[in-house]
């Protein structure tokens, strides 16, 4: 019985890692996002890290990467950046495999 037990204890806690990865990686992920859509906007570093937060905070809004599609895709668009959809759908994914690079170098 306690080699279940063990094995159990064993999943359990690759789960809790793999979670915390995929936590950290999309909040990577959605900080370069937000400085890639600030690049476009031509802001200031300062205005750079709070719009590189407030990305992070959208995407907290509901689950999935609509929110964080539709916040940067609005911003973007009220700046008048001309950009669509595929774009910043694009982004998140050349910067999802950023962020984990990076993170993985952390390690």
């Amino acid at each position: 019985m306690t080699t279940f037990d063990d094995r159990e204890r064993a999943f359990e806690a690759k789960y809790a890692r793999d979670e915390d990865m995929l936590f950290r990686v999309t909040a990577r992920r959605n900080r370069l996002v937000g400085q890639w859509a600030a690049a476009k906007m031509a802001l200031t570093p300062e205005e750079t890290d709070a719009y590189a937060k407030a990305v992070v905070q959208a995407d907290f809004e509901e689950s999935g990467d609509e929110d964080v599609i539709r916040k940067v895709l609005g911003d973007l668009l009220a700046a008048g950046i001309e950009v669509d959809d595929a774009d910043v759908r694009r982004a998140l994914v050349e910067q999802a495999v950023e962020a984990r690079r990076q993170l993985m170098e952390v390690k």
